[in-house]
């Protein structure tokens, strides 16, 4: 059942620009999603950034009660992307009462949107 549904749009000259700074890197994105950053550049990013906004929207909080960092967005072997929560991201999926989040990412015209839904 669904619990919660998020989604963002997000600019990729937007988050480019951040990029600039090393430190924002560092404090949005866990150590494997900036290696994936690093071989896939800004549009990549700004796809991961727009997934994080989605899942803290689906969450019902946005970043209330937990970091960017607790959610992490990795993708499998086919390319699909997957939300791993942490800390306080972990424990208010679990107060909703869902199990698991689903996202999608789509990049277009300079800009990344995703989808993210709580189940």
């Amino acid at each position: 059942m669904l619990k919660g549904l998020g989604c963002d749009l997000v600019e990729v000259r937007r988050v480019a620009r951040g990029m600039e700074n090393p430190r924002f890197l560092e404090r949005v994105f866990t150590e494997g999603e900036r290696e994936a950053i690093a071989h896939k550049g800004a549009s990549a990013a700004a796809g991961l950034w727009a997934a994080k906004e989605a899942v803290s929207k689906a969450l019902g909080t946005g970043f209330v009660g937990f970091a960017l960092r607790d959610i992490e967005i990795l993708t499998d072997e086919d390319g699909a992307p997957h939300a791993y929560l942490r800390g306080g991201a972990q424990a208010r999926l679990a107060a909703l009462g869902a199990l698991s989040i689903w996202v999608s990412i789509s990049h277009d015209g300079g800009f990344a949107m995703a989808v993210a839904a709580a189940e």
